[in-house]
């Protein structure tokens, strides 16, 4: 039976982007199936009285250097994101509409991920989001109506809620089976439970 590790993510968590970039290989390493569980970071934030470490200065500054560590460790491209925190809530319902409509979302992932955390770009700017998403070949017009779509906006907020329910506290968060691993420094547990 092939084993599946749902991602819990955010594309405004930096931490996310090291794992997106690092899990596929663990996975295939394992036989298994990444579930991709596209969330709002400040709604499980919001239903769980937490808060974004973007508002304490120091740990910002010490993130910036560990997300360098990381980034050469794992041989990820990665730029600091002047514009950070990004609201991500256009971008995470497209997450959503692009997986419900059956559309290219590994495309997608890249370039999202790409433009926040490689290039960097503002992608809370609309023109902006639409001039990335345009570059990479996706209709701007139509990813509009899409994430002001009722049923993508509805979905988002279920997969958030469902985030919350199962103890997710941060992103990125992998389940494996009943086991939950925050933080993409934990990815030898991920492929440790993957193993069993």
């Amino acid at each position: 039976m092939t084993k599946t590790v749902e991602f819990y993510f955010d594309f405004g968590s930096p931490y996310s982007y090291l794992a997106y970039k690092a899990l596929p290989a663990i996975a295939a390493a394992h036989g298994a199936q990444i579930a991709w569980r596209p969330m709002l970071l400040g709604g499980v934030f919001k239903a769980i009285g937490g808060h974004s470490p973007a508002g304490n200065p120091a740990k910002r500054k010490w993130m910036d250097e560990d997300m360098r560590r990381w980034a050469a460790r794992y041989g990820a491209a990665f730029s600091s994101n002047p514009h950070f925190p990004v609201n991500t809530l256009t971008i995470m319902r497209g997450a959503v509409g692009v997986q419900m409509r059956g559309l290219d979302f590994p495309k997608y992932m890249e370039t999202i991920f790409h433009a926040m955390w490689v290039e960097p770009r503002n992608l809370g700017d609309p023109q902006e989001l639409a001039a990335v998403l345009r570059q990479a070949g996706f209709d701007a017009d139509a990813f509009q109506a899409m994430v002001n779509d009722p049923e993508v906006k509805e979905q988002l907020k279920k997969n958030t809620e469902q985030a919350v329910a199962r103890g997710v506290f941060g992103a990125p968060t992998f389940i494996v089976g009943e086991e939950l691993f925050w933080g993409q420094d934990r990815l030898d547990f991920v492929a440790e439970a993957l193993a069993k």
